[in-house]
């Protein structure tokens, strides 16, 4: 089981965090969810990575500020910036040694990108390896919600308006009890052909979980968030980029574009798999995470840049069988 632990920040900003393994084991892997997630999104991975890797390994993830068990953040700290930074104080606090692989899904990629900009020597230094999971370098550039283009404009329109709302309306959760009922349209946008009801609920609890000035606050950061050119300093480490063929809200262009910085990057295509892969395709997305931690410590090749499709029949019937996501109960800090 993880342990959990604490990680304050100059704010006032407590991170919640989770752990596995040794603390001197010679690779940790670092796991980062998106926005308006937490940390149970990396809960196959906690299950299946150590032994599938069959080393010794590391695993932290935590709660970003103002989601999940992290306490609320201030109004003017829910920014990339500072996400960036924060991930910069849990290296250095709780893995001030060794080398690391970093993990992101979605806004969690979006910090991978923006810890390299901002922290570029910790980054050199530190990260053996990186995995990004269905998110993008060029903000919601290619976002389309899957739906024509004017109804996309529509819902842009109102989904900022809504959440500048939400982002002056405090720490507060009130939407807990009203997320069961929002769940058709978050197995829309998240999920791809089919869905797992219980991933779904989980999606709901995580969201639900998510404090009102974060989900608000973090959104337009996602609209301005270009960092292609920072996808350089990770041109010479083992990589891997994934994404669905059926994302709404990072498709395929948003890989496309990162597979182009990152020529010798391993890219994967999950068909018939929307945004939320680590619940959709946690197996795949373990795999990914295994290969380029054997790529780190040498213990395979690195990757020459052929891109990997998983597309098979028996890859879409291995997915279809795998074991039920059940959440949890919800977690109050």
């Amino acid at each position: 089981m993880p342990s959990v632990s604490w990680v304050s920040l100059p704010d006032g900003v407590r991170l919640y965090m989770e752990e596995y393994g040794d603390a001197d084991a010679p690779l940790t892997v670092v796991l980062l969810h998106g926005w308006t997630l937490d940390a149970r999104l990396w809960r196959r991975q906690f299950a299946d990575l150590p032994p599938r890797l069959g080393t010794p390994v590391r695993l932290v993830a935590f709660d970003l500020r103002g989601h999940g068990n992290t306490t609320a953040s201030p109004r003017n700290a829910t920014t990339l910036f500072r996400l960036a930074d924060d991930l910069a104080a849990v290296l250095a606090e709780r893995v001030p040694a060794g080398r690391v692989v970093l993990v992101g899904h979605s806004m969690g990629g979006m910090t991978i990108m923006e810890y390299a900009h901002r922290h570029p020597d910790d980054f050199a230094a530190r990260v053996a390896g990186v995995v990004l999971v269905a998110t993008s370098a060029e903000g919601t550039l290619h976002t389309t919600y899957g739906v024509p283009a004017a109804l996309a404009r529509v819902i842009r329109r109102m989904e900022q308006a809504g959440l500048a709302v939400l982002a002056r309306s405090g720490p507060w959760r009130p939407h807990r009890p009203v997320m069961p009922v929002l769940a058709p349209g978050l197995r829309f946008f998240g999920f791809g052909e089919t869905a797992d009801p219980e991933a779904v609920r989980l999606t709901a609890d995580m969201i639900g979980s998510a404090r009102l000035t974060a989900i608000g606050g973090f959104r337009p950061w996602l609209d301005l968030h270009n960092r292609v050119e920072a996808l350089a300093a990770m041109r010479a480490l083992p990589a891997a980029v994934l994404v669905g063929a059926r994302d709404r809200l990072t498709p395929r262009e948003c890989a496309e574009t990162i597979a182009r910085a990152l020529p010798e990057a391993e890219h994967v295509v999950c068909p018939d798999a929307g945004h939320m892969l680590p619940l959709e395709r946690p197996d795949e997305i373990t795999d990914a995470i295994v290969r380029v931690c054997r790529q780190a410590t040498g213990a395979a090749p690195k990757h020459t840049g052929v891109r990997a499709r998983i597309g098979s029949v028996a890859s879409r019937m291995g997915a279809r069988r795998r074991a039920r996501i059940r959440p949890q109960p919800r977690r109050e800090p």
